[in-house]
């Protein structure tokens, strides 16, 4: 077996990496450790690399189609992964999960009907609704005794006539929840009573940690089946965001049929050559790079958990589930949104996503991207240290 380093420094920036490139524009200043957008700073596996060299190397970028292995690749993924038995005609393509949810929200809603989400969670679910022209009715998490839970009684009385899609975040994000079993069959038999659809976003699944497990929110129950429609990507997994490499299942017919019709109709489900072949190369080889890069992020998520609870005790982390992502809960610092945001970017130099974009129940939060090598944590929670402890000294 190949032993990967992610250790590894890798300087992204000048290369047009969001993570790097834009932080002038999205910050104001560009000497900041980046740790908020959702991609890792480890190197791409080498069997993914390889594949795409590979196919560089044809010489020819034509006009292309998935071979059988991709297909294949996915559904033997997803069944060894996660239990999950699909089948090939159930799987389309699409570029891009928050464009397929926007293509949900076009195909079977109009403009003042009601988008369902559960807040906090990723900024996109609120966003994409509204721009457009869509109502964003939100049943927020609750939060207790250090945990977070669907509101389901909540759920229930905020639906009405006009709600017609549910935006389910599954692992969840920016927490890391993975959702139980108990859970998501009631949401599914409280959406299937409401004749509201559940658009369950799955992109986090292969990154559950520390023992938990993905559990897709259509393998539920045969409610959950034949009302959801769900996306998944090897992206967030192996890396490669910007190759685009996103793809629907459907089990449903007639939600199949009508979905994929509608991006037939423009050609929405025709990825590149790269999604292809990444995805195939992911898939079938990249195994044991997976379970290296989860057990380093395991061991990152550690090392900032320890390293609050010894230095800033201030600020708390909720250990994720699934993700790189971790929760920081930043409300003992006793700082307001403008405050803490200062003290994030221009005392301690990090760019992280503040809470708040996340909607409510994110106040007084931020969310740190540990999907780097360990160097790059260790600096950046020195100067946070450095800068708590300052701002500290400034208020007595």
């Amino acid at each position: 077996m190949q032993n990967y380093n992610f250790d590894e420094f890798i300087d992204r920036s000048g290369t047009g990496a969001l993570k790097t490139d834009s932080l002038k524009e999205r910050y104001g200043r560009t000497d900041l450790i980046g740790l908020w957008v959702a991609d890792m700073d480890f190197r791409t596996g080498d069997f993914i690399t390889d594949a795409l060299i590979k196919r560089c190397q044809e010489g020819i970028f034509g006009y292309s189609i998935p071979s059988e292995n991709y297909a294949d690749s996915i559904i033997n993924w997803v069944k060894n992964r996660h239990g999950w038995e699909i089948q090939k005609e159930w799987l389309s393509y699409i570029p891009g999960i928050v464009k397929g949810i926007a293509f949900c929200i076009m195909k079977y809603t109009v403009p003042g009907d009601k988008i369902i989400i559960q807040s906090p969670v990723y900024h996109p679910f609120r966003l994409v609704p509204q721009m457009h022209h869509r109502q964003v009715v939100n049943n927020p998490l609750i939060e207790e005794n250090g945990k977070y839970r669907m509101d389901l009684k909540g759920l229930r009385n905020v639906i009405d006539k006009n709600c017609k899609i549910l935006l389910l975040c599954n692992p969840q994000n920016p927490i890391g929840i993975t959702w139980d079993k108990a859970t998501l069959t009631e949401l599914s038999e409280i959406c299937s009573e409401n004749n509201i659809l559940v658009v369950s976003d799955e992109i986090h699944s292969d990154m559950g940690i520390f023992g938990h497990k993905h559990l897709p929110f259509a393998s539920v129950s045969p409610e959950a089946a034949n009302n959801s429609i769900t996306f998944m990507a090897p992206s967030k997994t192996f890396n490669i965001a910007g190759i685009v490499s996103s793809y629907a299942i459907i089990s449903n017919r007639e939600i199949r049929k009508s979905f994929y019709d509608y991006l037939h109709a423009s050609e929405l489900d025709e990825g590149s050559i790269f999604a292809y072949t990444a995805t195939e190369a992911a898939y079938s080889k990249g195994l044991d790079w997976m379970l290296q890069m989860l057990a380093y992020i395991e061991n990152n998520i550690l090392f900032v958990d320890n390293y609050l609870k010894k230095n800033i005790p201030a600020i708390k982390a909720f250990i994720p589930e699934a993700s790189f992502l971790v929760w920081l809960d930043c409300r003992a610092l006793r700082l307001n949104h403008s405050e803490l945001l200062s003290l994030f970017v221009n005392k301690a130099h990090l760019a992280l996503n503040d809470g708040e974009m996340f909607g409510p129940g994110g106040e007084g939060f931020m969310r740190m991207n540990i999907g780097c090598p360990r160097s790059v944590i260790s600096r950046a929670l020195e100067q946070l240290k450095d800068a708590v402890a300052s701002s500290y000294r400034n208020r007595e």
